[in-house]
């Protein structure tokens, strides 16, 4: 399985704090069979100022102290933007690491604040489309406006969005509203891959599979496969097959 989203290296962002607790995580996305995670610390200019170069360092460094560790996980270095007016600038900079290409629109993984979806983030989304880049819409099923109104996604999904569910939202780790929430997205076909956002291991581990699992039993094994196999791959470039 493929994880496009979580948060791995230390002491970056709300991730793991220290190098032991960063090793915990990548052991155990082995453990539930993840053989590729791209690492996807907050770039969100008003609270973590992670950018692209500088998080290039820290990203090697973990790398390497994988491989000698021999922990047979492949990682890629990502970034998870907020949706906010300073981040377009980062973006203009070339400063925001984005999750490959398809079809030629550079793929970013986007954050919505956690509380709302903004007055303006349509105007937004449009924008990053002029500039061909494709948002794929981080855990919208845990945004606390979607919950109360999951419709407030189809403009997104209408212009061209992908969505990212929480595996673990599948498993009612987040609890009931987002398992509903997530489940309507489902339902509407609207979503596009699964990922753990994984931050630590008490309270949000690696757990792909139970996504996985979980989408097996109401869409079948073929859909939860393309969610978290050939999705995944196709946007990270590694399969030309991979065309669902």
């Amino acid at each position: 399985m493929i994880d496009l989203h979580c948060h791995f290296i230390p002491n970056v962002d709300d991730g793991p704090q220290t190098v032991q607790e960063a090793v915990e995580l990548a052991e155990a996305a082995v453990a539930d069979g993840i053989s590729l995670s791209v690492l996807t610390p907050h770039v969100h200019p008003t609270r973590y100022r992670n950018t692209r170069s500088s998080l290039q360092a820290e990203f090697e460094a973990f790398q390497k102290l994988l491989k000698l560790r021999g922990l047979p996980l492949d990682i890629r270095l990502g970034g998870e933007m907020r949706l906010e007016p300073e981040s377009l600038e980062l973006i203009l900079q070339e400063e925001v690491p984005f999750l490959g290409t398809v079809d030629g629109y550079r793929i970013l993984l986007l954050e919505f604040p956690h509380q709302l979806i903004p007055v303006g983030s349509e105007a937004f989304v449009g924008k990053l489309f002029d500039l061909k880049i494709r948002p794929l819409i981080a855990h919208p099923e845990r945004n606390k406006s979607a919950m109360t109104r999951p419709e407030r996604l189809r403009p997104f999904v209408e212009m061209g969005c992908w969505l990212q569910l929480t595996a673990g939202s599948l498993a009612g780790r987040f609890g009931e509203a987002a398992y509903k929430t997530a489940l309507y997205f489902l339902e509407q076909e609207w979503v596009w891959v699964l990922a753990t956002d994984a931050h630590n291991m008490k309270h949000r581990p690696p757990l792909l599979s139970e996504g996985r699992d979980a989408a097996n039993r109401l869409l079948g094994a073929d859909l939860a496969r393309r969610m978290v196999q050939e999705r995944p791959a196709r946007i990270l470039g590694l399969t030309e097959a991979a065309r669902a």
